[in-house]
């Protein structure tokens, strides 16, 4: 990979840890803010998605829709769908609570699975590309 888009694909990657960061510091919490770590749980698969297609040179849209985000990626590796078909549904938490009037705050444990399905996709994701490193805090 060229250094200047390992050095984007990087960027990426750190801001989905970041994010990942964000999102356990807010079940932490007592109480856990479990609307603030959805959002956060949204945006590390977001992130690391768009690291991905950088990765590969495929352009995408200004967005948050994690459903578009994956099938751009599936095409690139189908085998990520068994991953990336369970964490669509993080995509209502870009903007769920984010203002007044949104349906009410899941359980913790919602949150904590959410958390764990991002994990999951970054892992996935950063397998498939060995010269992106995690960032450490």
């Amino acid at each position: 990979m060229e250094p200047e888009k390992l050095e984007e694909v990087q960027a990426w990657f750190q801001r989905a840890a970041n994010d990942l960061r964000g999102a356990d510091i807010d079940l932490g919490a007592s109480p856990p803010l479990v609307e603030d770590a959805l959002f956060h749980c949204q945006q590390v698969v977001e992130k690391a998605l768009k690291g991905y297609l950088t990765a590969h040179d495929r352009p995408f849209r200004k967005t948050h829709d994690l459903d578009e985000l994956s099938r751009a990626s599936e095409a690139i590796d189908a085998s990520l769908s068994n991953v990336l078909e369970p964490a669509r549904y993080l995509t209502v938490f870009a903007w769920e609570f984010r203002y007044p009037g949104g349906r009410e705050t899941p359980p913790v444990d919602e949150a904590r699975q959410a958390l764990e399905l991002a994990r999951q996709v970054v892992d996935s994701l950063l397998r498939r590309l060995p010269e992106i490193t995690w960032p450490s805090k």
